[in-house]
């Protein structure tokens, strides 16, 4: 090194020794407030935690039937499955008090009204993992039968138009989206 270089280095050697000397307390004290403040909330919550009193006891009771809404007054619900934060799973029967074949099944509260019948969604498994996975049925009540119109792996569908004998789903799963024609 010549002496240029030599007075250069140690010249931001100085610097950098400044630097680090001035700016070291600051964040170290910075580092010991935040494990102070840590600490503290650690000891109000304990002490918060023993104050609180105990809960009840959570009794868990069984659903009623409800009437289930937009069926035209026809179909009453009991809730099966309720899955966090999402849909909930039910199982219909007529309020008429017919048998149907409605009560093999478990269906999803929405319910669409088209004259041929009743749009309904059945579900083909109750575990959380495997939803959404469950078919568009047709519901027949004069008959009393459930035609499965077609499968969708989502809970965003809903009836866009009705042509004829053609209806037309359209589905959005959060990131791609469909449309499926079905004759009926």
């Amino acid at each position: 090194m010549n002496r240029l270089q030599l007075i250069f280095h140690h010249v931001f050697r100085f610097i950098w020794n400044l630097i680090f000397i001035i700016s070291y307390p600051v964040l170290a004290s910075f580092g010991l407030i935040f494990i102070g403040i840590t600490y503290v909330f650690s000891l109000l919550s304990g002490f918060l935690a023993r104050i609180k009193p105990e809960g009840k006891a959570v009794v868990l009771k069984e659903s009623e039937w409800e009437t289930l809404p937009h069926s035209s007054d026809l179909f009453e619900a009991k809730l099966v499955k309720q899955i966090m934060f999402g849909p909930s799973g039910f199982i219909l029967r007529r309020k008429d008090g017919v048998p149907s074949v409605l009560s093999d099944f478990v269906f999803g509260k929405k319910v669409r009204v088209i004259d041929e019948g009743f749009i309904l969604e059945k579900w083909n498994s109750l575990e959380s993992k495997d939803l959404p996975d469950f078919d568009i049925c047709l519901y027949n009540p004069d008959e009393d039968s459930l035609k499965s119109l077609t499968n969708i792996n989502c809970f965003d569908w809903h009836v866009s138009e009705k042509v004829d004998n053609e209806l037309s789903f359209k589905w959005f799963d959060g990131t791609q989206g469909g449309e499926v024609k079905v004759a009926l």
